[in-house]
């Protein structure tokens, strides 16, 4: 075992899984020479050359295209966005042909790509730096969409990502970087891609996060040791897909909901989650089943970011109008 970051965990993983598998290539803006603009890549050109760290110019479509044309050329690129809100010059590529490869062709290509994304704010950074886009992901069929929230996770979920024989986004919370530290095996091993984390469990009420949010929804819940208030808390890991089993038993047992998303509120990943629990779990449910998530506003500049980010004294409140509703 070896503590870790999530960054270091990350920067591990690629290491290991390129050491084992020469049609692994990593390209981006900074990757190689810099090691990404958070480091999160050092080392790996130094390692393995400039042939498989990539450092490309200033252009999201380029990057996204050319990993299309090398994984369907038996490579497999783990490309990345400095930021997801760098991101939508290479959307178009996404979704018009990675997403649909497989079935424009008939399952004659897969495309074994991965695309990392530091996405979510916390860090005080300018505009298109820290957006929650996870819906625009998630939405499209074809596209897996995983986000760790712990080292551990970081390390299972990223090595699944690769092994995977179609295009997966990797979220990676970057306030969480270097959050915090935890034991992880240094052998090779996998976590499951879309199968959601039981953290804790509890009778009175489900609360479902996911990765920047997983430790506030913790402090929020040791704010409410004193309520008597038992917190079921699950990390979905996976916002696409998403684990439906595992929430509905929950919200079953619980007879109540709260779905905590940094994304912005207003068609987020908690609607879909709450319209799936109310077709499969309406006649459990003693609450409405509720979500808190990001304001529907363009995320504030550093003076004013921390207005928009959600705090485990809002997350234990809203736990609370649940359980007393």
């Amino acid at each position: 075992m070896a503590v870790m970051t999530i960054l270091g965990a990350i920067n591990h993983t690629l290491d290991q899984q390129m050491e084992k598998d020469d049609s692994i290539v990593l390209l981006g803006e900074d990757v190689g020479f810099e090691g990404g603009v958070f480091r999160v890549t050092k080392g790996l050109q130094q390692k393995y050359g400039k042939d498989r760290s990539i450092d490309t110019p200033l252009a999201e479509a380029a990057i996204i295209g050319s990993s299309i044309g090398m994984a369907m050329n038996g490579l497999k690129p783990i490309s990345e966005m400095q930021f997801s809100g760098f991101m939508f010059d290479g959307y178009n590529q996404l979704v018009s042909h990675a997403a649909r490869m497989r079935n424009r062709t008939r399952g004659t290509y897969n495309l074994p790509m991965v695309v990392r994304m530091p996405y979510g704010g916390g860090i005080r950074a300018l505009e298109h730096h820290s957006e929650s886009l996870e819906v625009l992901f998630a939405h499209i069929p074809g596209l897996k969409l995983v986000i760790p929230s712990t080292p551990y996770d970081a390390k299972g979920l990223l090595a699944s990502a690769i092994a995977d024989p179609d295009p997966v986004i990797f979220f990676e919370p970057k306030r969480l970087y270097r959050a915090f530290k935890q034991e992880v095996p240094e052998k090779d091993y996998k976590v499951e891609i879309g199968k959601a984390r039981v953290v804790q469990k509890g009778d009175d009420i489900t609360v479902v996060a996911w990765g920047a949010l997983m430790p506030e929804a913790i402090k929020a819940i040791k704010l409410l040791e004193d309520q008597d208030i038992s917190v079921e808390l699950i990390d979905l890991r996976t916002i696409a897909p998403w684990d439906r089993k595992t929430v509905v038993e929950s919200v079953k047992k619980t007879g109540r909901f709260l779905v905590v998303h940094e994304a912005y509120t207003s068609f987020g990943p908690g609607a879909e989650m709450i319209s799936v629990i109310n077709e499969q779990a309406f006649l459990y449910l003693e609450a409405p089943p509720t979500r808190l998530g990001g304001a529907d506003i363009t995320i504030p500049l550093p003076k004013g970011e921390h207005h928009f980010i959600i705090t485990p004294e809002q997350i234990a409140d809203k736990i609370k109008d649940v359980v007393k509703f």
